[in-house]
């Protein structure tokens, strides 16, 4: 039989045995060996080449976390906070009744100008402030009562934030989901699992998936506690000792969709710049760090000749100039965001370092016009679902490498502690010898003599003294004992890899990710109906005469 030249590129024709070139096995392999070339592919544009190669190495790059955060630009909050300036100021008659309408229209003109032919997006609330007054007289400055600078961009800055973060918070969920899903197709896929780099024990990958999951539910938890923290709002504060005009900052808050205040004037414009970014911004940083760590997993099976764990088709690129590479881009371009992710908190923490409150350095570091690490970490999350949606993983191949090793070693002494009460210290003796024995005539644990068993738990239980030194395990349960499907199966207690344990397991996660999709879903909500109350309030405004 002729080995496709896939497969030979990716694996070498030495190292293929008879037996997967004989099965249907091989037939999988050839699918997930399959390196994409661009060789093959025509672009026309240098978009459309831009476009192939990032598909291709799985790789996502934006100016935003979504198309709304985009939107809701500087300009964009601005406009925001002038209607619920110009709705309060009138509430509480700071603006006069007979000028409310034509303040609320000059306000409106200033949002809707950008949207025209040659309108503009200024970056500095007093230029727009002149796109007001341009059109309504210097009146229109009483929209500025009782605020500044200061509380305007603390309270952006805090409304660019909490979307991201909920952005951030779909992203992850997504991936959450992914892992949800594979781990439900591999409850019985038995793979190695390691401690100091070495193999340790065998368990399932879906147990091995469901640890990520269950570790990113945590940051999902962390996104809740953190939201409660972060929507609040600092407006109505102006510099950082409020003013003379009793501002109704509650009414200011509800309008721009926060939940509440950050009561302290100067905590609110000036204290609460420096914690509340640092502490969403570690989330992302924690986050990164697991996906790497989850992809230094993939990539070290993914540098073995026969690895049990592949990327599918057109998942990875062939190598310029060595015909046998199928390089996996989409794994280093996603560790590669990953390790911007957490540079990019750590510069939050940087430019907060060290700097006395009421600088601009450390004020709008998290948010999309600053380091960006939102934007960075949705990416990151978007590529590692696309890493997790082109895994092809091979039970056989993995039960394979299980059943090389001696990985289930110490369930003998466990099964001769559990079963005939055998003190542990001598079992992990035996268990010990025979590995080392194993080793030397290069056995596997199924071909494992029992005759030698019998010996050498004999001589374990002369140096130990044990009153009886006959091997108690009969020829079949010690056999049964080196299974590597064996001893998952018969794991117990909770968190196990055992199948019953991590079916509930997933049923927990499963529950949990529709918990926390719905709180994602009604933060949003929230923020709509407030959007929706300030326009309301705004537009009835501007009807007056």
């Amino acid at each position: 039989m002729k080995i496709p030249n896939s497969v030979v590129r990716r694996y070498g024709a030495l190292h293929l045995p008879a037996s997967l070139m004989l099965s249907g096995a091989l037939l999988a392999w050839v699918g997930a060996a399959s390196a994409a070339d661009t060789l093959d592919t025509i672009c026309r544009t240098t978009e459309e080449c831009q476009a192939q190669v990032a598909r291709l190495q799985g790789t996502v790059k934006g100016e935003a976390t979504s198309a709304l955060s985009k939107q809701q630009d500087v300009f964009y909050w601005f406009g925001r906070i002038n209607m619920a300036s110009t709705v309060v100021h009138a509430e509480q008659g700071i603006i006069p009744a007979s000028l409310a309408g034509r303040i609320a229209r000059g306000v409106s003109y200033s949002v809707d100008q950008a949207a025209q032919p040659g309108g503009k997006r200024p970056t500095d609330v007093l230029q727009v402030e002149k796109i007001i007054t341009d059109q309504v007289g210097p009146q229109g400055t009483l929209i500025h009562t009782g605020r500044s600078r200061q509380d305007i961009h603390s309270t952006l800055n805090a409304a660019q934030l909490r979307l991201e973060v909920l952005d951030y918070a779909d992203a992850l969920d997504a991936v959450r989901k992914r892992l949800i899903d594979l781990a439900g197709k591999h409850v019985d896929t038995y793979v190695p699992a390691y401690t100091n780099g070495v193999q340790a024990m065998p368990i399932s990958y879906a147990h091995y998936l469901l640890a990520f999951a269950d570790s990113f539910e945590r940051d999902a938890t962390r996104i809740r506690e953190a939201y409660a923290r972060l929507n609040l709002s600092p407006m109505g504060t102006a510099v950082l000792a409020n003013s003379s005009w009793s501002v109704n900052r509650e009414r200011l808050a509800a309008l721009l969709g926060f939940d509440g205040l950050i009561v302290n004037s100067l905590d609110a414009g000036q204290i609460s710049t420096y914690d509340v970014p640092l502490e969403a911004t570690a989330i992302a940083s924690s986050t990164a760090i697991r996906v790497g760590a989850f992809l230094q997993d993939v990539h070290v099976q993914y540098h073995q000749t026969r690895p049990w764990l592949l990327l599918g088709a057109n998942n990875t690129y062939t190598s310029s100039a060595m015909p046998q590479k199928a390089n996996p881009g989409v794994i280093q371009n996603t560790r590669a965001k990953a390790t911007d992710v957490v540079a990019s908190a750590q510069a939050v923490t940087l430019r907060a370092h060290n700097v006395t409150p009421g600088m601009i350095d450390y004020k709008n570091t998290a948010s999309a016009s600053g380091a960006k690490t939102f934007v960075l970490g949705v990416e990151m999350l978007q590529q590692f679902d696309g890493v997790l949606g082109a895994l092809q993983i091979d039970p056989a191949r993995a039960l394979e490498e299980l059943e090389s090793d001696w990985i289930t070693s110490m369930e003998l002494a466990e099964t001769l502690q559990r079963t005939h009460g055998v003190p542990f210290r001598v079992g992990h003796h035996f268990a010990s010898e025979i590995v080392v024995y194993a080793r030397n005539q290069n056995l596997r644990p199924k071909d494992f003599p029992y005759a030698q068993a019998q010996r050498i738990y004999a001589e374990a239980g002369k140096k130990y003294q044990l009153a009886q030194s006959e091997l108690p395990l009969d020829e079949a349960t010690f056999q049964a004992t080196l299974s590597p499907a064996n001893m998952v199966r018969t794991r117990t207690g909770t968190g196990g890899p055992q199948p019953a344990e991590v079916r509930r397991m997933l049923a927990a996660a499963g529950a949990a990710l529709v918990r926390d999709q719905a709180w994602v879903k009604a933060r949003r909500s929230r923020l709509m109906e407030a959007e929706a109350s300030l326009n309301r309030s705004f537009i009835e405004l501007t009807r007056k005469p």
